[in-house]
């Protein structure tokens, strides 16, 4: 079975979808693993370093897709400019980031063709799926690069220092939503000295966020604010009521706030007013992770940094593409781990078609469909 790794077409994408450290493990699963020549480069791996793995250098996306039995990318396939994997596309299983009710064309080219298709961000949250969840580790990423980003336009320091000049205090950071992101961002604000404070709608997340040393803020009376799948849901309009007093208060002593919430299949929720924005600190900083889905600040633009009233708000774009070696290492390794769950015996011969992690990730099954009706 021949898996291929195509470059990157969507512009500021840098990171791949196999990296040269996992290539000996796909081997042994029997596997011939193809890589695109210069996929890698935007992630720091090289052709040679590819080659030294195991790899075979193609240079041309349509002679790569050719042999293609299962792709690795990042992202979405796409059409852009004269490049259309749409048209290379044959008989093969996909593993990409889809985002179908966001990316509707691409997705509905692809229902099309004769293909499966497996949406990785449809992880399933079960034990033993943690080491495939793409989003987690890239999740993990964007946390950390939000509080960095935020720094290096942050006027100020962020740890206590005491000097002969007198005293620096230290920066006031609010991260709002302690999933994975929120929480890294804490780790992240924490090590470089900031005090730390944190809200989520989940009562359940307080032991993690205390255990990283920061303040809990919580709604009195309020209900859990968790699914059964363990993400965020939506609020009554009371509880919102408390919320936005209690985050109007808190905003106003704030420097720095990273905003990470989000609720599945629906627009993040707007928790940061304008108003609210107009009592911020002159010089404050947002950093809205939320902003490709709408954002949860009103302010914010995605892919843009505003600059209202001398407060920034950062919309940004593709964060795990900013540190793309690492990010690039983290979901190579969570495919690895996808698809050694429907191996036999060490080896990769077909999906396990009944299994809650393939069920729940494959979106399009039409080659499965064809090869049952045989």
């Amino acid at each position: 079975m021949k898996l291929v790794v195509p470059q990157e077409i969507i512009e500021n994408e840098h990171r791949v979808g196999v990296t040269p450290d996992c290539v000996g493990s796909f081997i042994k699963m029997g596997f011939k693993v193809f890589v695109q020549s210069n996929a890698g480069l935007g992630s720091s791996y090289t052709d040679e370093s590819y080659k030294k793995s195991g790899a075979h250098i193609v240079k041309k996306l349509n002679d790569l897709y050719l042999k293609a039995d299962l792709v690795v990318k990042i992202q979405r396939p796409s059409k852009i400019n004269k490049i259309n994997e749409f048209s290379h596309l044959k008989k093969c299983n996909i593993l990409t980031l889809m985002y179908e009710q966001k990316f509707k064309s691409e997705f509905n080219a692809l229902k099309k063709l004769n293909v499966n298709l497996f949406a990785l961000e449809r992880m399933p949250r079960i034990s033993r799926a943690q080491s495939m969840d793409v989003l987690s580790s890239q999740s993990n990423l964007s946390g950390y690069k939000a509080v960095i980003d935020a720094a290096s336009i942050f006027n100020k320091a962020f740890p206590l220092m005491m000097t002969s000049a007198g005293t620096v205090a230290p920066a006031k950071v609010l991260v709002i939503g302690a999933g994975v992101a929120g929480l890294q961002a804490i780790a992240t604000a924490k090590r470089l000295g900031a005090v730390v404070s944190s809200f989520d709608v989940r009562a359940s997340t307080k032991e993690q966020v205390e255990s990283l040393g920061a303040k809990f803020i919580e709604v009195e009376g309020g209900d859990s604010g968790e699914t059964a799948a363990g993400y965020a849901k939506e609020m009554s309009k009371s509880y919102k009521k408390k919320q936005a007093s209690l985050l109007e208060e808190n905003l106003k002593k704030t420097d720095i706030v990273i905003t990470t919430a989000l609720i599945p299949g629906k627009p993040s929720p707007k928790i940061i007013t304008k108003k609210m924005v107009d009592n911020m600190k002159v010089g404050s900083v947002i950093v809205d992770l939320a902003s490709e889905f709408g954002g949860n600040c009103e302010l914010t633009k995605h892919a843009q940094t505003v600059d209202y009233k001398s407060v920034k708000i950062i919309g940004p774009s593709n964060l795990p593409s900013s540190v793309a070696q690492d990010s690039s290492r983290l979901f190579s390794k969570n495919v690895l781990n996808f698809l050694v769950n429907s191996c036999e015996s060490g080896k990769f011969k077909s999906f396990k078609w009944d299994d809650e992690v393939v069920k729940e990730t494959c979106i399009i099954n039409n080659l499965h469909k064809k090869e049952q009706k045989k």
